[in-house]
């Protein structure tokens, strides 16, 4: 039986025997396409190949490419752990043939990628041909497709007629999106059952039918239209093939397994997680079984995507890599009843699986333990909350024991135990079901729907059609050199984006240096004849890059002269080159684990996030200032140079994890022994041009990750100027003493010394107040009451008040208040022991004391308070808590 490894390793040598070019796996996480957050497909790396907006150095390519499908059109989630074959993180292996209508021989279509993948399954992998069948596309009228009987053709040489099986649009017709290339898919099926269950029943009938042994292995995609914005088709001038198979299934299959979880590529996963939970898996469909498939799942997905640079956080592609990550933690507190974190001691195992293949990983286990280590611990501490608040739920859902009637849980409350503390809903039913209670479902998903439709509103860009004005792929870049361009205008669209609307505007050549490598795009002006036109920003798209302007003229077909801000530009430049330096920097004296984590420069300061496990000192920030600076004043030249990846790589360059490099690439040096990266941004010719370079601010934006913020040049003398000036005011406040520190240490002594005595006059006070408080109190219906507007000088007191009447009475209600900083303060306290149940503290606080001073409170059961901005309607807030007692 061959192992996954081998069989990974025999598809890339099959294809290499092809004359395929084997190329790395791009990152899991896309960074310069504003229509996916992951790489859902194998393909997506090559989307510009296909829309034309660049041309492939290769004609055939294959590889193996992470995936993920946790968001948007492809969203498996649900369904992870459940059934044996889906999952959130995927490798995808793939082989394409970019056609070239200029030469044509170089690339394959249908013939050949058909008779490919029926020699890999049948010759290489020895798949048994009587447990194959393949679907076509049997065409659509309404849509003026045709069947494709060319697919047919080919299968025809290779499997019987009865094993082809006609297959609609939504199984058989591959679409990009809404717009874009597109074409006919052949999948290929295998079927899994034993011969027993084979004979009862044909495999043909259950192709596409949820069988879960009965699955698609193969996809060959044949991309040969493109789809307008208004859903016409039109032909490619170049035909191309586009093929996916699951490398977990193929895998399966292979290893005669009923399940992708029995397979080498999750066994060893599986058994330590049976060593920290002390459970064993069973394969069942049991909960506890489907734990162990989701951790086994999850942990790979959220390595990976921590390896290629997302880190979990509240928005975007980080906040779903932390939502896998929460329920994975779900699954093991409820499921597998443990109650500390646990994942993160797994993460080394999956470093050494994919050594060879993925070795990011091995290269960051500690850093990515760290992340999920503390993930999970801030999780776990949300569960242990989400269990309080469920419990006063329930004691709070009233059930009618008479009629026996279910309590209900409201679908508001079942949302925030969903959004607040990231319960499921399956959970929250199970822990109501425990309680002989209901849950409100069809609320709860109005609550998900209205979030839901928010989210889409806010998210919502839409793009119109290109307006294609000159004939042209894509725009070349020539900003590294030139501030300004004699260029034309290749093609346009609209665009809106959050109510706003711009136009997008393609050049030929272009100084705009688009977003990306934490470098801001360029702002500038688009001259044409009849006038100029502001460009607010340049972005990338793909390999597009996108001049943002708000008019655009009516004629565009003649020359126009692009020209960027060359103030803004320069700024930005010296906080780049001063990013490179801090980088070094920092590896240098901190150790050299330190990594890029995330950046921000532009024109104002940088922003630079690295992976460390301590708060940095004063001291070590001290030596990295000194170091940046020390080389500033060597005026050391910023040497660039292009070369291929490979030379660059042997060379020492430093390349960030998570970032595509092409074949070629761009390699800044400041000194071979300092500062050598790959970088495509723009950059100072010598050191010495930043003058200068001061550290503001350094913290932790999450776990194993610090953030500097730092400034160069002109900007870092105006705030040295400023630093400098605040300590000459200081100075004269202090009336010039020789050391302004001592003195300032003089005041902080004097400080503490005076509040020890107004804490003594404090108690003083307290006891005066209280002696003439208690003989104000009155006996309401058998309770204590004391209410009074008191003078204090905090409102800290008044609870301090409280507290020591509480020793002098029993069966009390104290309500004190006070006008304090211009705003109204009361405290309300009661009994613990008092027999009357419905003196809640909290909510005759909110309900009668808050609204009478304008203004909000809450708090405990025995002790709540309330603050609002008018003073005149303490009165009548005592007044209010007399009548009701």
């Amino acid at each position: 039986m061959m192992t996954s490894v081998e069989i990974r390793d025999h598809f890339l040598k099959f294809f290499k025997s092809k004359k395929h070019t084997i190329v790395p796996s791009a990152p899991i996480v896309i960074k310069n396409d504003p229509t996916l957050l992951f790489t859902n497909a194998g393909m997506n790396q090559f989307k510009d190949y296909f829309l034309g907006n660049k041309k492939s150095p290769y004609s055939r390519v294959a590889d193996t490419q992470k995936c993920l499908r946790v968001s948007g059109k492809h969203n498996d989630l649900e369904e992870v752990g459940v059934d044996t074959y889906h999952h959130t993180m995927f490798e995808m292996l793939g082989n394409w043939s970019f056609g070239d209508p200029e030469n044509s021989t170089e690339g394959y279509f249908k013939e050949e990628a058909i008779a490919w993948s029926w020699e890999l399954l049948t010759g290489v992998y020895n798949i048994d041909k009587d447990r194959l069948y393949v679907t076509v596309f049997e065409g659509d009228a309404n849509e003026k497709l045709p069947k494709d009987d060319e697919s047919v053709a080919c299968w025809k040489k290779w499997i019987a007629e009865d094993r082809i099986i006609m297959g609609n649009k939504k199984d058989n017709f591959w679409e990009m999106g809404d717009s874009g290339p597109c074409g006919p898919c052949t999948e290929i099926h295998v079927d899994c059952r034993i011969d027993e269950e084979r004979k009862k029943m044909n495999g043909k009938q259950l192709v596409n039918n949820n069988d879960p042994e009965v699955i698609e292995i193969w996809n060959n995609v044949f991309i040969q239209f493109n789809r307008k914005k208004d859903g016409s088709l039109e032909p490619l001038p170049a035909k191309h093939v586009d093929t996916g198979m699951g490398f977990e299934r193929l895998v399966r299959v292979l290893q005669n397994k009923q399940s992708n979880y029995d397979t080498d590529i999750f066994t060893t996963t599986i058994a330590e997680i049976e060593k920290i939970a002390g459970k064993k898996y069973d394969g069942s469909n049991s909960k506890q079984a489907i734990a162990f498939r989701v951790l086994a799942d999850h942990l790979r997905a959220i390595t990976f995507t921590i390896a290629d640079g997302q880190l979990p956080s509240n928005t975007g592609a980080g906040y779903v890599i932390r939502r896998i990550l929460r329920r994975a933690v779900r699954y093991y507190f409820s499921y597998l009843e443990v109650k500390q974190p646990m994942m993160y001691k797994i993460i080394p195992l999956l470093g050494e699986q994919f050594t060879g293949v993925f070795p990011e990983v091995k290269k960051q286990v500690d850093f990515i333990s760290k992340v999920v280590h503390e993930e999970e611990q801030n999780f776990l501490r949300t569960v242990d909350k989400g269990l309080k608040r469920i419990d006063d739920i329930i004691s709070s859902t009233q059930k009618d024991t008479s009629t026996s009637t279910l309590g209900i849980i409201k679908g508001k409350e079942a949302f925030e135990l969903y959004d607040t503390y990231g319960f499921p809903i399956d959970l929250t039913r199970l822990i109501a079901s425990e309680n002989k209670l209901v849950v409100d479902e069809t609320a709860f998903e109005n609550e998900m729907n209205v979030q839901k439709n928010r989210s889409r509103a806010a998210a919502v860009s839409e793009t119109e059609d290109w307006v294609v004005v000159n004939e042209g792929g894509s725009s070349k870049f020539v900003g590294y050199k030139n501030f300004e361009s004699d260029s034309k205008v290749l093609k346009y669209r609209k665009m809106k984006s959050q109510g706003k609307e711009f136009n997008q505007v393609v050049l030929d050549q272009t100084p705009f240096y688009a977003e990306s490598g934490g470098q801001v795009g360029d702002k500038g002006w688009l001259v044409f004849e009849q006038g100029e036109i502001e460009v607010l920003d340049t972005k990338k798209e793909n390999e597009l890059i996108l001049h943002y302007t708000k008019q655009i003229p009516v004629e565009l077909s003649g020359k126009v002269i692009a020209r960027i801000d060359v103030s803004t530009r320069k700024l930005a430049q010296l906080n780049h080159t001063a990013t490179h330096l801090l980088h070094a920097a920092l590896r240098n004296v901190l150790g050299k684990h330190v990594t890029q984590k995330g950046s921000l420069v532009n024109d104002d300061y940088l922003r630079f996030d690295f992976s460390h496990f301590t708060k940095v000192t004063d001291q070590e920030l001290l030596k990295i200032e000194s170091l940046v600076n020390e080389k500033i004043r060597e005026n050391i030249p910023v040497l660039v140079q292009e070369m291929d990846r490979d030379d660059a790589m042997r060379s020492g360059a430093m390349a960030l994890f998570g970032e595509k490099y092409g074949d070629k690439v761009r390699v800044v040096t400041i000194d071979p022994g300092y500062s050598v990266e790959l970088c495509g941004g723009t950059h100072v010719l010598q050191t010495g041009e930043l003058g200068i370079f001061k550290i503001k601010s350094e913290s932790a934006t999450g776990a194993g990750v610090r953030r500097i913020e730092a400034i160069s040049g002109h900007a870092a003398e105006l705030f040295i100027d400023e630093q400098f000036q605040l300590v000459h005011q200081l100075r004269e406040k202090l009336k010039n003493p020789k050391d302004i520190g001592k003195a300032i240490d003089n005041l902080l002594m004097q400080s503490v010394e005076l509040k020890k005595e107004l804490e003594k006059l404090e108690l003083k006070s307290i006891v005066v107040i209280k002696k003439d408080l208690l003989k104000k109190a009155e006996l309401i219906n058998g309770i204590n009451f004391i209410g009074e507007i008191i003078e204090v000088s905090n409102p800290e007191m008044l609870k301090s008040i409280c507290f020591s009447l509480k020793n002098e009475l029993k069966n009390y209600v104290f309500v004190l208040a006070a006008a304090t900083d211009e705003m109204a303060h009361v405290v309300m306290m009661v009994d613990a022991a008092t027999d009357h149940n419905s003196l809640d503290a909290s909510r005759i606080v909110k309900e009668w004391i808050a609204p009478a001073i304008k203004g909000n409170g809450g708090g405990q059961k025995n002790m709540a308070s309330a603050a609002g901005k008018d003073a005149a309607g303490l009165s009548k807030a005592i007044s209010n808590v007399r009548q009701l007692l």
